[in-house]
């Protein structure tokens, strides 16, 4: 129970990668908050949906013996993630780790090339993705800083390490891209208030969601290249936020840590 007693906020924490981050850091004793633009919008689909194991993620977290909070809230909205943190901590008085997911792309590959990206489309991604870390770490930053301590958690993807073959889905790994320089500047910012930032970079991982999409493609096709010949599970991802939360990891900031399986695509 290494985060007995800790605080967790957790953006786009409704179903997928968030759900499992929630309950990752539930089970290692934390109390925590679920931000959602739409808290059950696991409704949509229908693997999501079966995976859950009680009415919500946060009633989930209670189920295993935490206190939960759910809000419903869009991150893209700087007000709107302010007034949402000053509830967590009016309730709970403390922020000790949050990990900023919230995000996704729009619109496909083909119709998101570099040269023609709809310039609507692409400002759009950037407020989930890039602008929503951004605001949620301003607003947990002056909380951590009074406690002289917390764990930020920052959230890419393997597209925002390397560029797809043909350009396309560029407004997303542009944002993705922006989120790692933007977490390695503010490590050097709150490092000195003891307060570490760290950033993974998911590859091919299975959610509820993702997995359709993969089947479609084949995921034996996709497993070829990865080294360790398989896709990702939520939980792969989880546990390396649950490292990046704990005291394990009190040295490390600034890292971007890729959880891949050594995925060369």
């Amino acid at each position: 129970m290494e985060l007995q007693g800790k605080v967790a906020v957790v953006t786009g924490g409704g179903r997928g990668l968030g759900r499992a981050y929630a309950l990752h850091l539930a089970g290692m004793g934390a109390d925590v908050a679920v931000l959602d633009v739409d808290l059950r919008s696991f409704e949509a689909y229908e693997r999501e949906a079966a995976q859950l194991t009680a009415e919500s993620t946060a009633a989930e977290v209670q189920a295993l013996g935490r206190r939960a909070m759910e809000l419903e809230v869009d991150v893209g909205d700087a007000a709107a993630v302010r007034a949402a943190i000053d509830r967590v901590v009016e309730a709970w008085g403390r922020i000790d780790v949050v990990v900023c997911n919230a995000g996704g792309g729009l619109g496909t590959p083909a119709r998101s090339r570099a040269s023609t990206m709809d310039l609507e489309e692409f400002e759009a991604v950037l407020r989930r993705n890039l602008h929503g870390t951004v605001n949620t770490c301003e607003a947990v930053a002056p909380v951590m800083r009074r406690q002289r301590s917390g764990k930020i958690v920052t959230v890419s993807s393997q597209a925002g390490r390397r560029a797809s073959a043909d350009g396309g889905y560029a407004h997303y790994g542009t944002a993705k891209a922006a989120i790692v320089m933007y977490t390695r500047y503010l490590a050097q910012d709150l490092g000195p208030d003891g307060i570490t930032v760290n950033c993974i970079a998911p590859g091919y991982i299975s959610t509820g969601r993702l997995s359709v999409m993969f089947e479609q493609i084949g995921v034996e096709r996709l497993s070829k290249s990865v080294a360790l010949r398989r896709l990702g599970t939520p939980e792969d991802c989880a546990r390396v936020v649950g490292f990046l939360a704990s005291s394990a990891s009190d040295y490390v900031t600034g890292a971007l840590i890729p959880v891949d399986g050594g995925s060369v695509t």
